[in-house]
């Protein structure tokens, strides 16, 4: 008998690794644990058939082998991260973080039952807007709102409702194109309406907008610029003016304002952006905006503004496609909560404590944690060093906040080296996310909530 026919027949078989395999399954049940011992054992057949084994395992250390390749198979495909990318809003990221402080009040919400559409006090069916409409209403000044379940859709809906089969003049300097290829030009196309394109990429006048309007002009739009910003020789038409000639020529005036800002960030002493309640003020019909940009909620898509066109939004059989569901609403109701308290904002949004934090704070951090982490390391450097934040997400496209970072150099020079560290990085319990700039790699600090998390979190073993 063969070294490699002899091996195969002390594999033992399935029934064998199963009989001492009671706790993988009762944890992970009996189907999964059967397909991983049958995947464990025909690799290890190969192995011997390879030549590149010349033993077989015993029963332990094949149910080893057996609960590692199902702890693989059950990891969680999204996970919480560390976001040191200097992006506050980073869209790859999620976006806005939550205020921890909400789960406790949305927690029967998420285990029972709720009237989602359901009056309780009329004893009927009830709409699902009714759980916000009004406290938006309160925060903007507008009459009517309605959510659905972004911003993108939000536009979407409001142009299928209004304009499909009609023209849209919008100025060619806001057609723009913004993260995974959203672009306006198909989305309105997709919402069944004609772009009439006015003005030029860098300047667009009020002229533009009267000479566009015909019998088949169904609104005027402006679309928040986002991502970039044209600097120059340039000329753009305010919201009041749009406003003026959309009356003018009794037209719906839409507002694509997109960031969601409901107060004014100069109180914190940061730049200023257009709130909605600006964008109402100023004559916008309705105005469109995230949930988890600037406003610090989930994400979600705020339509808002006159009582009938909101009505008309509504009423639009892709309403139901696109509506939110109870957690949504949920979360939603207790962020624009917090609004009613502005002096306390900063302290209770996240999104807003993380645009506020003083920069002293944060150079204070990275010194400690750059002394704590740097002899744990092995080649790899780690000092102290300032940076600049921004936004993200379109909102404040080229304002920079100043920060601190802890920057991670390699030893020996290269791009191969500086990957292996971040790779590392990524590896652990709580994957960290920073930038590579300029031969290192940034960890922006910025964003840090719990650095002693964080710091037990890098000093940890990688995950296998």
């Amino acid at each position: 008998m063969s070294i490699e026919a002899g091996l195969l027949r002390k594999v033992p078989g399935v029934d064998r690794v199963l009989a001492a395999s009671t706790t993988l399954i009762d944890t992970f049940g009996r189907d999964a644990v059967t397909h991983a011992v049958r995947t464990t054992l025909d690799d290890l057949r190969h192995a011997i058939r390879s030549g590149s084994t010349a033993e077989v395992p015993s029963i332990d250390a094949l149910g080893t082998r057996v609960a590692a390749l199902l702890s693989a198979a059950d990891q969680r495909s999204l996970r919480a991260v560390y976001n040191l990318t200097g992006t506050i809003l980073h869209t790859n990221l999620g976006r806005a973080v939550l205020p921890r402080a909400i789960s406790e009040r949305i927690d029967d919400i998420l285990y029972s039952p709720a009237n989602v559409e359901f009056d309780i006090a009329e004893g009927g069916r009830g709409e699902r807007d009714d759980h916000l409409e009004s406290l938006i209403c309160e925060l903007t000044g507008a009459e009517g709102a309605t959510v659905v379940n972004n911003n993108a859709a939000a536009l979407l809906l409001v142009l299928n409702t209004l304009a499909h089969d009609r023209e849209v003049p919008v100025s060619r300097g806001e057609l723009v194109e913004i993260g995974g290829s959203f672009r306006i030009p198909e989305v309105m196309a997709r919402a069944g309406c004609q772009i009439a394109e006015i003005g030029t990429t860098n300047r667009t006048h009020a002229k533009d907008y009267r000479g566009a309007i015909s019998d088949r002009t169904a609104l005027l739009l402006k679309v928040h610029p986002s991502n970039y910003e044209i600097a120059g020789f340039t000329k753009s038409v305010s919201d009041v003016e749009v406003a003026d000639i959309a009356r003018e020529h009794n037209l719906p005036f839409v507002n694509d304002l997109g960031s969601g800002s409901l107060v004014d960030l100069k109180r914190w002493g940061l730049p200023h952006e257009t709130t909605v309640a600006e964008a109402i003020e100023a004559g916008a019909n309705l105005v469109t905006f995230s949930g988890d940009k600037l406003l610090g909620g989930p994400q979600a898509g705020f339509i808002v503004g006159d009582r009938a066109l909101v009505a008309a939004v509504r009423a639009n059989p892709m309403k139901r496609a696109l509506r939110v569901d109870k957690i949504t609403i949920a979360i939603l109701a207790e962020v624009l909560r917090l609004y009613r308290n502005p002096d306390q904002l900063a302290q209770t949004l996240p999104t807003l404590r993380h645009l506020t934090r003083a920069t002293s704070e944060i150079e204070a951090l990275a010194n400690t944690l750059a002394e704590r982490i740097g002899a744990r390391l092995p080649g790899v450097t780690v000092r102290a060093a300032s940076c600049t934040s921004q936004i993200g997400s379109g909102s404040l496209p080229v304002d920079l906040l100043p920060s601190h970072a802890l920057e991670l150099i390699p030893e020996r020079e290269g791009e191969a080296h500086l990957q292996r560290v971040r790779q590392h990085l990524l590896q652990l319990p709580r994957p960290i996310i920073g930038r590579i700039q300029s031969g290192t790699l940034v960890l922006d600090l910025r964003t840090v909530d719990d650095p002693e998390g964080l710091l037990a979190n890098i000093l940890a073993d990688p995950s296998p």
